[in-house]
This record gives structure tokens, C-alpha cells and sequence, in this order.
């Protein structure tokens, strides 16, 4: 009888422990000020390692922005990664649009059709990451979304059409 409770009660708490948290519509929202300043110290997640971050942080030259991330199975993989150390790849301008790297491992991916905008962060091809200073339309699995001030910021923050760039993704 106590196992068969034992059991009951894990079957329903573990897919909640290794969820996103049940945020709606698969996004993490942003957190308060507040919140981001108490999780400076630590990456973010109350070292919680079965909970997801709201955020990553993408670093170019020293400068860095948050992106709010997705809940799927790729940012799990990501996050479970970065968990263990950062991750730094060389990303190239492509099409005018997008900067583009290979991850240096696979992710998995769940992707469908979208139209792209400035700011997105996308898996291409299970293993490659795209940083969008543009738009375009083409079959990827949604990562998140950078969070700055203007175009003209991200654009600088991307040195759009000036190469190729080291990336570095981490909590």
C-alpha cells in the first residue's frame, strides 16, 4: 500500500520537477527587477537543477544580453549543458540577417515553420545556433528571444555585417 502511494505521488510530481515550470503558451516570462538582481549571484534558478531558468545570457566583446528562452525539449538539453559550463562558438554573418555558429553538440528539435525577427534565437539544424538582426522565414526550433533596447543596439551588440564574432551562451 505505502509503495504503491510512494509511486502514485512521483508519477505526479516528477513530470511537474523537470517541467518549465507550467508556464503558458511554452514562453518564460520575465522576471521582476527585483528577481534578477537576487540571481546575480547564483544562474538564476535557485540551483534548482529540475527547474528551468527564465533566461540565458549571450556574450560578444564583453557585453552581454538576456534572452528570455523558449520551453522545449532543445532549451532543456541547453540549459542541462550550460548547467555543467558555458558554452563559446564562433558565429559568421549570414544573408544580411543573421549570425550564424555551429553549437559544437546536437540538440533536439521540434521544428515548424516561422518567420524570424530581430532579437530571436533559433536552433538550426540541431546543431547550429542563429541570432537574428533581421527577418527570415525558414523551419527552426524556437531557443528565445534576446532582450535589448533598439535595433541599432542589437545590430552592435551582433557587429551585424562585420564577420565573424565569438559567442559565449551561459546562466
Amino acid at each position: 500500500m505505502l509503495r504503491t502511494l510512494t509511486f502514485n505521488i512521483l508519477a505526479l510530481l516528477l513530470p511537474v520537477l523537470f517541467s518549465c515550470e507550467g508556464v503558458p503558451d511554452a514562453v518564460v516570462p520575465d522576471h521582476s527587477q527585483e528577481e534578477q538582481n537576487e540571481n546575480k549571484e547564483g544562474n538564476g534558478d535557485n540551483g534548482n537543477e529540475n527547474t528551468m531558468p527564465g533566461q540565458i545570457k549571450i556574450t560578444v566583446s564583453g557585453k552581454t544580453l538576456p534572452v528570455n528562452i523558449e520551453c522545449n525539449d532543445a532549451t532543456k538539453a541547453l540549459v542541462a549543458a550550460l548547467r555543467e559550463a558555458s558554452i563559446t562558438y564562433e558565429a559568421d554573418d549570414y544573408g544580411g540577417f543573421e549570425k550564424v555558429g555551429p553549437l559544437g553538440r546536437s540538440l533536439p528539435t521540434s521544428d515548424t515553420q516561422i518567420t524570424t525577427q530581430a532579437g530571436d534565437v533559433v536552433l538550426y539544424s540541431s546543431n547550429q545556433i542563429v541570432l537574428f538582426y533581421g527577418s527570415n522565414t525558414w523551419s527552426y526550433t524556437r531557443i528565445g528571444k534576446m532582450q535589448y533596447e533598439s535595433l541599432d543596439e542589437l545590430k552592435s551588440f551582433l557587429k551585424a555585417g562585420e564577420g565573424n564574432i565569438s559567442v559565449s551562451l551561459s546562466l
